[in-house]
């Protein structure tokens, strides 16, 4: 009897994932179908060669080539039924109308550095297709005017690339990391290293080529007001597809300085680390000097390691006149100092000041160089100065785990940041926020399951730890760093739980776009800007 009903059972299931299976297998043939029927067959390049299904040889290389955190490269994480890499945007056209004809949900990748894998994946066995904008990349830069266009399939490296091409005193105030994508970058209120002097990335968007959810293809002037802001660091992704960014560039110097100096808790750490919140978003906006600590083992004793890196614009004599009478007590002599191109200074940065000095700027162009990982983040905003007491029970949490498997990263506010209001743009962590306090765990393909999940918990753990010395009411979060954790959900009503953390008061207003333009919420995942219905309308009056 007992075997009667396994076997039953097992019967059952087969049907069942025969029938899925085979669903899947007809919405893939009706989706190519309708593909290579609405886009021209007599095309320079045709899409057929730029769609890609499992049956590919080449799926799989194609699909994880960008995939940034190795958790979502799992045979368990639901994976796009086809690719579409395309070449122009006719191409991307022909993917949304196709997707929208057979009620498909559509994924837009640009870099892949999605903390929670949206921008390819899907947490549920809902069938997707993904359009991934690497073939997208142009860089073309006016000096004469000082802007540029970039492809939304760009990543930062090639931007900063581009730009140096052209010119050794221009720049742009992008992220640190060199693989990080242009289209989610801006779309997210990205910044970096030129932030203090500059602001985000967003605050230097002077135009932008857009598709909307009808296929219309929209510049500034003609999406109007409040999609433009919109797309300035609110998920971009939520409303439409980024084609192209049109940026102001900034202007950098001829030389400029970078240091990387460490120090432990026996090097009078703690109380370097307490002193630098108050300092660093409030030294010379030329200066940006962030902080990140881990676990090291140093001469055979545990001990927590501190680094103050640090990217000036001029040159080391007045980087040592502005470290002398700001922060002296971190004792920067000559010989910490090194002074490069701009640009060189991107790759000291690049995957996260992993590349020793002198690597060439050639590698910016390398979508694989800086390292890929599994990890889980979190992220906070810092207000009051965490204090000494609080600083120490940080490091008796961080003793609990392996060195390495866990980081902090302190990124410095201030300067130019504090001159927008919190309304400007769909970003609104603006004056009164000392600093982005990002935590995170790693761990190794080969790391048990049970280990990952004590890592896991051991993040949720310091997290909890934090709320006591963060932002409150609501507790902010960076968008960039994603994290489904703080909530999921597509109507208005489940948003907020997340909204209101990434956007504060902004939330609503983007709310609002979205309803306007993409009223039947066609571009939507775990953690997109949801539309209003009658209901929500009520509640928010």
């Amino acid at each position: 009897m007992e075997y009667a009903s396994s076997l039953l059972l097992f019967v059952l299931l087969s049907s069942v994932l025969l029938r899925a299976a085979t669903s899947l297998d007809a919405t893939t043939k009706a989706f190519i179908e309708c593909l290579n029927t609405h886009y021209p067959q007599n095309s320079e390049i045709p899409i057929s060669k730029v769609t890609l299904t499992p049956k590919n040889s080449t799926y799989k290389s194609v699909l994880e080539f960008s995939i940034q955190d190795l958790r979502f490269t799992s045979p368990s994480t639901n994976k796009p039924l086809v690719i579409v890499t395309p070449v122009n945007e006719s191409q991307i056209q022909t993917v949304l109308y196709c997707s929208k004809e057979n009620e498909i949900q559509l994924r837009i990748r640009c870099g892949g550095h999605d903390f929670e894998g949206l921008s390819y994946s899907t947490r549920t066995d809902i069938p997707f297709v993904m359009i991934d904008m690497i073939n997208l990349r142009s860089v073309d830069v006016d000096v004469e005017s000082g802007t540029a266009w970039i492809g939304g399939g760009a990543n930062l490296g090639e931007v900063y690339y581009g730009i140096a091409e052209k010119s050794s005193t221009y720049g742009f105030p992008g992220g640190v990391w060199s693989t990080v994508g242009i289209g989610g970058f801006i779309s997210g209120g990205g910044y970096g290293s030129l932030k203090r002097k500059y602001g985000l990335g967003a605050d230097n968007v002077i135009d932008v080529r857009f598709m909307d959810v009808n296929g219309r293809i929209l510049d500034k002037e003609s999406m109007g007001e409040d999609l433009f802001w919109a797309i300035r660091g609110g998920i971009a992704s939520s409303f439409g597809i980024v084609l192209a960014w049109k940026v102001n560039l900034v202007k950098v110097p001829e030389i400029v300085t970078i240091f990387a100096v460490h120090r432990t808790l026996e090097q009078n750490g703690t109380e370097l680390l307490y002193k630098w919140q108050s300092i660093a978003p409030t030294i010379d906006r030329d200066l940006y000097l962030r902080v990140q600590f881990l676990v090291v083992n140093q001469d055979g004793k545990r001990t927590i390691r501190i680094a103050f890196e640090s990217l000036f614009l001029g040159g080391a004599d007045r980087l040592l006149a502005v470290m002398n009478e700001s922060f002296p007590e971190l004792g920067l002599v000559r010989e910490d100092c090194m002074e490069v191109s701009w640009i060189e200074s991107t790759v000291f940065f690049a995957g996260d000041a992993s590349f020793s000095l002198g690597t060439s700027v050639e590698v910016l162009l390398n979508r694989s160089a800086p390292p890929k990982s599994y990890f889980k983040a979190k992220s906070d905003y810092v207000q009051v100065p965490i204090p000494v007491e609080g600083l120490e029970g940080i490091w008796k949490l961080f003793f609990q785990v392996d060195d390495g498997a866990t980081n902090i990263l302190m990124t410095p506010y201030g300067g130019k940041m504090d001159e927008y209001s919190e309304s400007a743009l769909p970003f609104p962590h603006r004056a009164g926020n000392l600093y982005m306090l990002y935590t995170g765990v790693t761990w190794q393909a080969d790391t048990p399951v049970a280990e990952q999940q004590k890592l896991l918990d051991f993040l949720n753990s310091l997290y909890s730890y934090l709320g006591s010395y963060v932002s409150k009411n609501p507790r902010q979060a960076y968008v960039n760093y994603n994290d489904l954790d703080i909530g999921v959900g597509t109507s208005y009503e489940e948003a907020s739980a997340w909204g209101t953390r990434y956007f504060k008061d902004n939330f609503k207003r983007l709310v609002q776009v979205k309803t306007a333009v993409d009223p039947d919420n066609f571009f939507r995942h775990k953690q997109s800007i949801p539309t209003f219905t009658a209901k929500s309308i009520g509640q928010v009056r």
